[in-house]
């Protein structure tokens, strides 16, 4: 029986220029992502008048057809249609001959290893806040067992982030999975977790860079691990899975075809983790403590620091995630959280898709279009409701410009609002409204101070938003 989207799905690998000019096909929260041979041979025109979709797009090496939050179904339909196999891969040549600029493979790599994983991620991010929030108003439930058991499903993900990086890192690289797995495994085996809360052996003071300890030795050596160990780190597996890519792939070029199977990984994961616990996990710390101290630093001037940072980074935020370069900061977001225990750039973004929403719902009350408010409205709950601000963005707002500068402007003032309040997230958690509860102290401190705050600033900057476009926006000029 034909699926909902199967008529579009074969339409859209036509107008890509057929299964022979795909390379591969995957997908994000709101994108169908293609690699293609030639992208002159996609009608771009063609393919943003299909039924719902949204926008096409051409992004670090990629041809994107947003479609919003429908993309699980059309991708499964692509899929069929392309006759495509392995996760949507075609069999044909794999090089990446077309030149590509240094801050387009960063941007590749880091979308690449994080967009897979979001979605689970933001849910284990939901159920912290709503434990949270339930141990903050029945303080009992945190000696429940099923406090206990609920805790697993939303910290496992946290603990183990090191094990899902190393799976999507892998990828990205073209390494085995299994090994890059294997390697991260290595940094939160228990026995190495359980060194940290040991005696420290040696340590040394390198000043703003932070103090660097060890808890034993390799021949001598010492391994420097941070404090917390490598449980719920970032940079650490994704340097280590780098350069086990290398390294792999320089050994299946020597190696016996007899002896691959089993040589090569003893190889690549015992090289790999020896020299990340020696190097290269000393390394990422330093480099982690390095942006870390930048980022302390920016926020922390004297009097302006934490509104000109949050200000600044709210402004900015849909202009970063247009881009894709959102994901740069994601990493240093998730260190904060791993050393700090609480984070300043997630917290300062709050109020963004609120305020788009907010922009878009003026829109749609003013443009009685209905292909328009056919696309606004969803779009509008989507950012609104549950912070998914892709369609918003590439559907209505950058396509109105002014809408996009509006909906920043409300973004800025909500940043404003946290800079002035000093909110902060305790957790990575989930998006729009569930986002609240990433502000909830799980200390007990603060208690909710944070989450009133962020609430605050997002219905101001909705406010904000809506106000300026509901005044600004002509519907007969945007046609």
């Amino acid at each position: 029986m034909a699926g909902k989207y199967d008529d579009l799905a074969a339409q859209i690998v036509e107008l890509v220029g057929g299964k022979s000019n795909v390379k591969c096909v995957a997908h994000c929260i709101t994108r169908v992502r293609f690699k293609l041979k030639d992208e002159s041979k996609a009608n771009d025109e063609a393919i943003s008048e299909l039924p719902n979709v949204i926008k096409v797009m051409h992004a670090n090496g990629q041809y994107q057809v947003v479609v919003g939050n429908i993309v699980e179904d059309v991708y499964d339909a692509v899929l069929k249609a392309g006759g495509f196999s392995d996760g949507g891969a075609v069999d044909a040549d794999d090089d990446d001959a077309a030149p590509k600029g240094v801050t387009d493979v960063i941007i590749d790599l880091i979308s690449g290893i994080f967009a897979p994983m979001l979605g689970t991620f933001a849910a284990a991010g939901i159920m912290k806040g709503l434990l949270a929030l339930a141990t903050f108003l029945v303080p009992s439930f945190a000696n429940d067992g099923a406090y206990t058991l609920l805790y697993t499903v939303a910290d496992g993900m946290f603990y183990f982030l090191p094990v899902v990086l190393g799976f999507t890192a892998a990828k990205k690289f073209k390494m085995s999975e299994f090994n890059g797995m294997a390697i991260a495994f290595a940094l939160v085996y228990p026995t190495m977790v359980a060194l940290t809360s040991g005696e420290v052996v040696g340590s040394v003071e390198l000043g703003f860079a932070g103090t660097f300890s060890w808890y034993t030795t390799f021949l001598g050596l010492p391994l420097i691990m941070p404090a917390s160990g490598y449980t719920s780190s970032v940079i650490p597996i994704l340097l280590m899975v780098w350069f086990g890519s290398t390294l792999e792939h320089w050994v299946k070029k020597w190696m016996p075809a007899s002896m691959k199977m089993f040589f090569t990984p003893l190889i690549v994961v015992t090289v790999t983790v020896t020299l990340g616990y020696l190097v290269i996990g000393p390394i990422a710390t330093l480099i982690t403590n390095l942006l870390g101290e930048f980022f302390a630093l920016l926020f922390g001037l004297p009097m302006i620091g934490s509104l000109l940072g949050c200000t600044l980074v709210g402004a900015f935020w849909m202009c970063l995630v247009i881009f894709g370069f959102h994901w740069s900061l994601v990493p240093i977001a998730l260190v904060n959280l791993s050393t700090l225990g609480h984070d300043y750039i997630l917290g300062s973004v709050i109020a963004h898709s609120f305020s788009l929403g907010a922009v878009l719902f003026a829109m749609y009350l003013k443009n009685k279009d209905e292909k328009f408010r056919g696309i606004a409205l969803p779009a509008m709950i989507s950012a609104f409701f549950f912070g998914v601000t892709e369609p918003a963005i590439y559907g209505v707002a950058l396509p109105d410009k002014k809408a996009f500068i509006n909906a920043s402007i409300g973004s800025a003032v909500g940043g404003l609002i946290i800079g002035l309040s000093g909110a902060v997230v305790y957790m990575s958690g989930g998006l729009g409204v569930f986002n609240w509860l990433s502000f909830i102290d799980p200390s007990g401190v603060n208690g909710i101070n944070h989450m009133i705050w962020a609430i605050v600033a997002s219905f101001v900057s909705a406010a904000v938003g809506f106000a300026i476009e509901f005044a600004t926006y002509k519907p007969e000029a945007a046609k």
